[in-house]
């Protein structure tokens, strides 16, 4: 066995050399002074015993006072001591023993350490969203809630290195900008995206978990009907607004039509029959993915006439306020909404619950309230048999509620809501 005075004064020579110490391992003295450790060995690969060297790395001796830190960089650097170099080939000969090349096995190592470093969260998430059935406007808004939330703090940081505390930061942060509600959704996305991390060995562990119950539960009712007079409140504040014309005439179409907030935002001049005053959304934007078409009140007809000429030369009824080409974002309502004072206590998905509540008050039959909210008839028979429309009777129904919510917003003391 070599000794550590023997590795550290050999000396070059016109010809490489080997000192061996045993077991496989030998030291190779090269003509230019380097020292580099070899370990051979014999291995079966494709059915023949065949003999190989694997290269661990140079010579050195540790410094005075050297850390544990730098001892180990000084290692990832390929430089090793006697010592060292006999645990490595400890090592190797159990890799060996195990029918594996200790050289392949470290080129595999490199190999998954650089996939692991250049998977990002943003790349896994994306990944994430893509393998998702879901409908294409779910999935913006899903992408949209991540770009302004969660990809800022660590979408560039390696999938594997982000820790509970990171993830402890990312919901403290949206529950205090963006509320309770955007703060659970993120923990839902990020603990599905470290979900798939670890199915594919890019993470070890979902981060979330340890710090799932951080952030208290969102208890706000958001989706419960308003009554007559919250109606006609929330309409004034939201006429005297001061924000931008197109979140309050969007928020005002989502109203005359019970049509969803994505739905309405994401609006397309295509989709609009003015003189018709038919309004059919295409099935890819649709939940169910089937065309829906919605009767449009007069209310909502002179509304979009005033816009176009707006808004007209754009693909989008609303265009976003900071790329025109885009529609606007469903976070437009509930920033207004905040500002107003109904953040916490209403929920834009809350009006097709109130419409809903409300048209029955009124006595309409429940298949044209279910059709005007695009619902799918939950009895398999009856829906074989019902592909009625009710365009004519939805468009009577929908006036009068156009008429109705005209009333609330002028302050009437509206006591019943009956059918006309």
């Amino acid at each position: 066995m070599l000794t550590d005075t023997q590795c550290r004064t050999a000396k070059p020579k016109e010809k490489p050399y080997k000192l061996p110490d045993g077991k496989g391992l030998y030291l190779e003295v090269k003509p230019n002074g380097v020292k580099a450790w070899r370990y051979r060995f014999e291995i079966r690969e494709a059915g023949r015993i065949k003999e190989s060297t694997f290269a661990i790395g140079d010579y050195c001796t540790a410094p005075n006072g050297e850390t544990p830190e730098e001892a180990k960089a000084r290692r990832d650097g390929g430089r090793f001591t006697l010592a060292e170099t006999r645990d490595e080939r400890t090592k190797a000969r159990a890799l060996v023993k195990q029918g594996m090349n200790p050289a392949h096995n470290r080129q595999l190592g490199r190999i998954k350490r650089e996939l692991e470093n250049a998977t990002t969260f943003d790349a896994v998430a994306r990944e994430w969203l893509a393998l998702k059935d879901w409908e294409t406007v779910t999935k913006a808004r899903r992408l949209d809630m991540l770009e302004r939330v969660v990809f800022p703090k660590i979408g560039a940081l390696p999938v594997k290195s982000i820790t509970p505390a990171h993830v402890l930061d990312v919901l403290n942060t949206a529950a205090k900008k963006n509320g309770l509600t955007v703060a659970a959704e993120a923990k839902r996305t990020m603990s599905g995206v470290f979900e798939l991390a670890v199915s594919t060995l890019r993470a070890d562990a979902d981060p979330v978990y340890p710090v799932r119950k951080a952030i208290p539960a969102n208890k706000t009712q958001h989706k419960r009907p308003l009554d007559a007079d919250e109606i006609g409140r929330l309409l004034r504040d939201v006429e005297g607004h001061g924000g931008r014309h197109e979140t309050i005439a969007a928020f005002r179409l989502m109203w005359l039509t019970l049509c969803r907030p994505s739905e309405a935002v994401e609006a397309q001049w295509a989709e609009f029959d003015l003189d018709a005053a038919v309004w059919r959304i295409p099935a890819e934007r649709m939940k169910k993915r089937k065309e829906h078409a919605i009767p449009l009140p007069t209310q909502a007809v002179e509304s979009l006439r005033a816009l176009h000429g707006i808004t007209g030369r754009y693909t989008h009824v609303f265009p976003g306020r900071d790329d025109r080409q885009k529609p606007m974002a469903v976070a437009s309502f509930r920033q207004m909404l905040n500002v107003l004072g109904w953040g916490g206590k209403y929920s834009p998905h809350a009006t097709r619950t109130t419409g809903s509540t409300r048209l029955n008050e009124m006595g309409y039959p429940a298949d044209w309230i279910e059709r005007q909210l695009a619902h799918v008839e939950p009895n398999a028979v009856r829906r074989t048999y019902n592909h009625a429309e009710h365009m004519t009777d939805r468009a009577k129904m929908m006036q009068q509620w156009a008429d109705y919510l005209d009333r609330l917003a002028a302050g009437a003391d509206v006591i019943e809501f009956k059918r006309a």
